[in-house]
């Protein structure tokens, strides 16, 4: 089901306007790709937070961008921005720096776990999920990293970045 800027996942109610509105962009292209709808929301949101930290919205300095761009910044802002960025998507990962890497909280056989993202084995283990989400949040705070939460299934729930 593709969302607009009315009818939209409740997960991304509490996101500033500019960036539900990328989140639900890349939502959507994710769902046209075939990702299952918990999955492409918790990518977009990330990717369009990640996106607005990149990004900054120049226009909420109260200058008029539009008139002082040069040209190769109207040429950075053309629609082929929107194509090459759909093109990257599925190779970068969600993190908020290549220098960063992500947490993980993850379902296992006796409880839940946080886990570093690429490693094998578990930083910590909780007996319940709220426990390991606190740390992982905990974690994502100290850190300035995203702790990406997964559903018992092992599918991606949200994401948090503190």
């Amino acid at each position: 089901m593709p969302w607009n800027k009315q009818d939209y996942p409740v997960s991304m109610k509490n996101l500033k306007p500019r960036i539900r509105h990328k989140a639900i962009e890349i939502a959507n292209a994710l769902l046209e790709d075939g990702y299952e709808e918990g999955r492409a929301i918790a990518i977009a949101t990330a990717k369009a937070e990640e996106w607005d930290e990149n990004h900054p919205d120049h226009k909420a300095s109260g200058s008029d961008s539009s008139s002082h761009k040069s040209s190769s910044d109207k040429h950075k802002e053309s629609p082929s921005l929107e194509s090459s960025s759909r093109d990257r998507r599925h190779s970068e990962p969600v993190s908020s720096s290549k220098s960063h890497h992500n947490i993980h909280v993850v379902p296992t056989d006796s409880g839940w776990a946080i886990k570093q993202e690429g490693e094998s084995d578990y930083y910590s283990s909780y007996d319940t999920k709220a426990e390991a989400v606190d740390a992982a949040r905990e974690m994502s705070s100290k850190q300035h990293i995203r702790a990406i939460i997964h559903n018992q299934d092992g599918q991606i729930a949200r994401s948090i970045k503190s």
